[in-house]
């Protein structure tokens, strides 16, 4: 499932051996992963029965198809968008307006097509500020897209008719138009939103196999090669531009029906950093990246969101984290690992990881000890009284806490950076004996 210049597990292995394996891969090795991922879509809610469980189920298979549509910027355009969230608020908007037109006397479209409306809605828009956007590449394109982003997040608040304003625009999506479903209970909302995931995951995969996806790659690598081969890189740019707007809208369309209101949020800033922090954690060389990310991403956000208020730095030091060690993403390391895996020697891993686990715990309570105390003191209106801190009445105003969680963090850190030397050595000597076995 990889797009991109990276060697695939299968490569990399057989790099590692010194060749590749004879023989193409069988039904499971090249559609396993799929049926996995369709039972696990249908499955998913019969186990997580809660409210909460199926809403957040929900929401990241809104995330999914939201996330790929920007690595079709980012991952196989080259195109690093700071406004991508422009395209699936609109999206958003056009669907709930259209929604509010749905009826059994009025307009009679099928609920379940929505979301296509919310991907044309947006696709129109794609064009035009396409056309303006894709001029230009690199760094000009990203400073264009975020002059976009910000013009069209302050248009909701000077068009208050088509975007409702402060409070944005709400609908009802019990609709008695629908082909399958009353979609009112939360579950039926999920079914659909898994079939849109599903379709377009799927379109979006194929559509890298094309020679507009390939040649969307070679324009994200050498520009200038592209054109000599008698392309232009401006068309190649343009039209994965506006795709990728049309599943952004999709992606819109499905939160119009989600959560029956959009707001100027969807179109803002915030959400479109949202999208590039699901798709760099995940991984942007890897097609799978993406969809890792918005899972990891949105679960981190409904859960720490109700646990801390600070979740949000939380989740800028684990970007800064990914792009100091891990710039591939999750994707990446999980792909690294592969031809270990398949070579059998991920036995030699185990205790350097486990050891490098234990004291990155070490480190990060200790961290996150003085960030929510810290937080407590500023903003608390008598830090006399304790605070809770991991399920400890704990006093900001003796010295004992900050000395314990001090020596945690610059133990635990001193520790961890022991252990990840070792994980290197542990890691080279693997490589290297693999290497020497397909020798």
């Amino acid at each position: 499932m990889t797009d991109r210049t990276l060697p695939t597990g299968k490569t990399a292995a057989a790099a590692m051996r010194g060749g590749a394996r004879p023989g193409g891969p069988g039904f499971l090795a090249r559609y396993g992963l799929w049926i996995f991922a369709i039972v696990v879509m249908v499955a998913a809610p019969q186990f997580m029965t809660s409210g909460f469980s199926r809403s957040m189920l929900s929401q990241i298979g809104i995330a999914i198809i939201f996330a790929l549509s920007y690595n079709m910027l980012l991952g196989q355009g080259g195109m690093l968008s700071f406004g991508h969230a422009v395209f699936y608020g609109l999206g958003g908007f056009a669907a709930i307006h259209l929604l509010n037109e749905i009826s059994p006397d009025g307009l009679p479209l099928p609920l379940e097509l929505l979301p296509l409306a919310g991907g044309i809605g947006a696709m129109v828009f794609g064009v035009i500020f396409g056309w303006i956007s894709t001029a230009r590449a690199g760094t000009t394109f990203a400073m264009i897209s975020l002059g976009i982003g910000e013009l069209v997040y302050a248009g909701t608040s000077m068009f208050p008719d088509q975007f409702g304003g402060e409070s944005g625009i709400s609908g009802n999506r019990v609709t008695d138009t629908s082909l399958f479903f009353g979609y009112g209970p939360q579950v039926e909302v999920y079914y659909l939103i898994a079939f849109w995931c599903l379709i377009s995951t799927i379109v979006m995969y194929l559509l890298t196999r094309t020679p507009l996806g390939r040649m969307a790659n070679a324009v994200r690598d050498n520009e200038e090669r592209v054109r000599f081969v008698g392309y232009d890189p401006r068309i190649v740019r343009f039209v994965q531009y506006v795709l990728a707007s049309f599943f952004a809208g999709i992606a819109g369309g499905l939160t119009a029906i989600n959560y029956e209101i959009v707001t100027a949020e969807n179109v803002s800033a915030v959400t479109s950093g949202s999208v590039l922090l699901m798709t760099f954690i995940g991984g942007v060389g890897n097609f799978a990246g993406p969809i890792l990310g918005a899972i990891l991403v949105t679960i981190l956000q409904l859960s720490l969101s109700s646990v801390t208020e600070t979740w949000q730095l939380y989740f800028g030091l684990l970007f800064v984290v990914m792009v100091m060690f891990a710039p591939m993403g999750l994707a990446g390391v999980i792909m690294a690992h592969q031809p270990i895996w398949q070579a059998g020697r991920m036995g030699r891993l185990v205790v350097p990881y486990a050891i490098g686990l234990v004291t990155f715990l070490i480190m990060g309570t200790g961290l996150v000890a003085l960030i929510e105390m810290n937080y407590y003191m500023s903003t608390t209106y008598d830090a006399s009284i304790p605070m809770v801190l991991f399920g400890q009445d704990v006093s900001v105003h003796e010295a004992l806490p900050w000395a314990l969680a001090v020596a945690a963090t610059v133990v635990g850190g001193y520790l961890f950076r022991l252990a990840i030397r070792r994980i290197v050595r542990a890691w080279d000597a693997v490589v290297a004996e693999i290497k020497q076995g397909g020798a």
